[in-house]
């Protein structure tokens, strides 16, 4: 059965930028329904957004800047709306915030005492630990955005690649990579309400995932008594390369670049260093030559890709040039 969501967003901490939001409402929609969404800090600046909020139905909290508490009066109005849902809506079982502020500790806290499952979304450069800790689940932004083709807007047509990618995308969001073909239904249609196979050319919703799997190979379809199975196939490494000393700076240069393209300006090491091993498993910094990943930054920033900061509690962070 399918989690109900309210999702409430903190666009200062998500950055306002419509490819981001969108991917967190898709992430989240993978999981459950959204019954109730908000966004707060909401100025002139952000209407680029006004259609991706009109059609999720969310409701939007406007930052009116006025003394030297806007941050925390938007804070504590998070919170209010928050726990107004939890005491008044049975029907909300989950909630997701998107912001890394250690201020939201005692709701977590308060929400998971009620029985409430608390996924968190931040921007890694702006996750506090004590945050991360307390909900239920973690994930940061950049790991939310990352790689992400969007090829078809909600309100677009679906094409047969673009059903491909929307199903490769659940089933990497499932524990073991696989998921019945009725619960890929129902997922597809949270995310893309006007899908319809028939549309598409083909009479059942088998069918189709049959050709998917024939046409383009990332996943498998399988039968089990009375059902069908989804099975996300294992891509193929062409020739496992490795990370060199000749090759690094391209690589790293290109990962850098991608984040800075989804509107990530600053990440953190680890996002970074995840990001690569993520392309290359096996990657240690003794194959290129060096001792510590902080090593490899300094190397980077000596080829001017990033600069090396540190915030207020002393923690590295990488500013994308």
């Amino acid at each position: 059965m399918a989690s109900h969501y309210a999702l409430f967003v903190d666009l200062e901490n998500c950055g306002g930028k419509k490819s981001m939001l969108m991917d967190v409402i898709e992430r989240v929609k993978i999981r459950g329904d959204i019954l109730i969404g908000k966004v707060y800090g909401y100025t002139d600046s952000y209407s680029d957004l006004k259609e991706t909020l009109l059609s999720n139905t969310f409701t939007v909290v406007p930052s009116l800047r006025y003394g030297r508490n806007q941050k925390n009066s938007m804070d504590i109005q998070l919170v209010i709306d928050a726990l107004d849902v939890a005491y008044r809506n049975e029907l909300i079982d989950s909630f997701c915030i998107v912001s890394g502020d250690s201020d939201y500790v005692p709701l977590v806290g308060k929400l998971k005492s009620m029985g409430k499952f608390v996924l968190g979304i931040s921007r890694s450069e702006a996750a506090s630990s004590v945050f991360m800790s307390a909900c239920s689940e973690f994930q940061f932004l950049e790991s939310v955005a990352s790689g992400k083709e969007r090829t078809s807007d909600v309100s677009e047509v679906l094409t047969l690649q673009g059903v491909n990618e929307l199903i490769i995308t659940i089933l990497m969001e499932s524990d073991d990579g696989e998921m019945l073909a009725s619960e890929t239904k129902s997922i597809l249609l949270r995310l893309r309400p006007n899908f319809s196979e028939k549309s598409l050319g083909f009479s059942t919703f088998g069918k189709l995932i049959h050709h998917l799997a024939q046409l383009y190979g990332n996943f498998s379809v399988a039968s089990e008594e009375y059902n069908v199975i989804i099975s996300l196939n294992q891509p193929h490494s062409a020739a496992a390369e490795q990370l060199t000393r000749d090759n690094y700076i391209g690589v790293f240069g290109r990962i850098l670049s991608e984040y800075k393209e989804d509107g990530f300006d600053r990440v953190n090491p680890s996002i970074l260093k995840a990001a690569v091993q993520a392309e290359y498993p096996d990657f240690t910094e003794r194959q290129i030559g060096l001792r510590r990943f902080s090593d490899v930054l300094r190397a980077l920033e000596r080829e001017k890709l990033l600069t090396i900061e540190t915030d207020d509690s002393g923690n590295m962070l990488v500013n994308i040039r």
